[in-house]
């Protein structure tokens, strides 16, 4: 079992630092962007949130924005790969359990989305300072995030039955969720009526619950954050 586990492990790091340049790069490259235009010019001019600045405040929300994207699309593409090439039948044939197939694909969405999620605070020094509230918290939110959009891109992976398909809710579910999750804006600055809606959002109470684990500031109850999202890794 372990070794069939940490074959599939080893072929998904593999395959992540092959091809490099379209795995840790691209989201490097866009979060820096970010920083720069949203942190930087725009955020100069905006007052500081909670004692915030605004640069520290979007620093923790961008970073698990990127551990989504990476995580979600590492097991799609990588599982949907297998089912092109038709090397995943080797597998299936193979006396390897579904669950260790299941856990090795997950384990390198994990793997990946630590990795980008560590590249992209390791840039954030360019631009501000980083304080860590605390470190469990920091570490349970963004872990359990990973393992969630691991799978749900593994479950992307499985039913796609084109590359278009894979990229499909990428572009049209998890782009608006995370946008709309609070990454840039503290929802008690929202009226009304959005202001409802955003606390529909699931992706709001994970950076909500990593910003706290990191600055120590939350829009909403930590111990409600963790439940959700701890509810929606067993659902899937």
């Amino acid at each position: 079992m372990w070794i069939s586990y940490w074959t599939i492990v080893r072929k998904e790091l593999v395959r992540l630092f092959r091809i490099w340049s379209q795995t840790l790069l691209p989201p490097v490259v866009t979060t820096g962007l970010y920083f720069l235009i949203f942190g930087k010019f725009i955020g100069s001019q905006v007052r500081p949130i909670d004692g915030i600045t605004y640069m520290q405040f979007i620093v923790p929300g961008l970073v698990l924005m990127a551990a989504i994207n990476s995580a979600f699309m590492n097991t799609a593409f990588s599982f949907y790969s297998s089912k092109f090439q038709k090397t995943i039948e080797e597998v299936i044939v193979s006396p390897t359990p579904h669950l260790v197939i299941v856990l090795g694909h997950i384990t390198g969405g994990i793997l990946r989305a630590l990795i980008t999620a560590f590249l992209v605070m390791g840039l954030a020094l360019f631009f501000t300072h980083l304080t860590i509230h605390s470190l469990l918290i920091t570490f349970v939110f963004i872990l359990l995030t990973a393992f969630l959009f691991s799978l749900a891109g593994l479950m992307n992976g499985v039913f796609a039955d084109s590359f278009d398909s894979v990229s499909i809710v990428p572009t049209f579910v998890l782009t608006p969720l995370t946008y709309l999750g609070g990454v840039f804006y503290s929802v008690t600055l929202l009226p009304g009526i959005w202001r409802t809606l955003s606390h529909w959002n699931p992706v709001l109470y994970m950076v909500d619950g990593f910003r706290y684990g990191m600055l120590g500031i939350s829009d909403t109850n930590i111990t409600l954050s963790f439940c959700i999202l701890l509810s929606l890794v067993l659902v899937l």
